[in-house]
């Protein structure tokens, strides 16, 4: 299940596109094992609260910016979808994941976990096993009006 986070509902699709110099969204891997449900996790308003708890980073593989983010308003379908370049870990090791959050982090130049925003949990279901794994990126996220 993909989850939006409370803290950044309304402004997930404001943070893909920003254009400031180091800012920029990050996908963070987290292990299988201890992954809190989804009514828990979208409550966590950072990076370090959302560490802190019971889930925990996947440190094996690595966290990985995202490239060729874009957002597209679809009128069609009055909303806007979200949309950046897959992601490919090189020879992955470590503990099997069970999910990523992307979050944004408004200076990737330096900072802590507490400035990272978490935008949204996708579950993912993989075990390392040091070859290649490319984890394909469509649509990550859809802000819509719920007027």
């Amino acid at each position: 299940m993909n989850i939006t986070f409370n803290v950044a509902l309304g402004r997930t699709a404001y943070y893909a596109s920003l254009p400031a110099a180091s800012d920029g969204l990050v996908m963070v891997p987290l292990e299988a094992a201890g992954l809190v449900d989804d009514a828990t996790m979208r409550d966590y308003d950072d990076l370090q609260a959302l560490l802190a708890g019971a889930s925990n980073e996947q440190t094996g593989m690595g966290r990985k910016p995202l490239t060729g983010v874009t957002a597209t308003v679809d009128d069609t379908n009055d909303r806007v979808n979200l949309d950046a370049a897959d992601v490919t870990w090189t020879a992955a090791t470590g503990a099997p994941i069970g999910a990523v959050v992307i979050c944004y982090d408004p200076d990737t130049t330096g900072g802590t976990d507490a400035d990272l925003i978490p935008l949204t949990k996708h579950d993912v279901s993989m075990t390392p096993d040091g070859s290649d794994f490319t984890l394909t990126i469509s649509d990550f996220a859809r802000a819509t009006s719920t007027a």
